[in-house]
């Protein structure tokens, strides 16, 4: 059996996005740590908060957490998804002890 670590993974969408678009997001990376074989996934939305910079010219952001169990295999995808999606402006994984 392969041991799981518990990661932290926080991203932050493009204010002008939709709420629809905002859950299919949540549901499309939820279902890929899952078929990875994550376990005991939580999300929590954030809302939006105004950013201490700009990034690519967004004053404010939609902050979403999602809390898990896995290995680097499923970090990896994730990222590379969270990466390839335009909607997301930044994303950040770090590791519960």
């Amino acid at each position: 059996m392969i041991k799981l670590n518990s990661y932290e993974t926080i991203y932050i969408l493009r204010p002008d996005i939709t709420e629809d678009k905002n859950l299919n997001l949540v549901n499309r990376y939820k279902a890929l740590i899952n078929n990875l074989g994550g376990q005991n996934i939580l999300i929590q939305h954030r809302g939006r908060r105004h950013l201490s910079y700009n990034i690519s010219q967004y004053y404010d952001g939609i902050y979403v957490q999602m809390n898990y169990q896995g290995n680097g295999f499923i970090v990896n995808n994730l990222e590379k998804a969270l990466k390839m999606n335009n909607n997301i402006i930044r994303y950040i994984t770090i590791t519960n002890k």
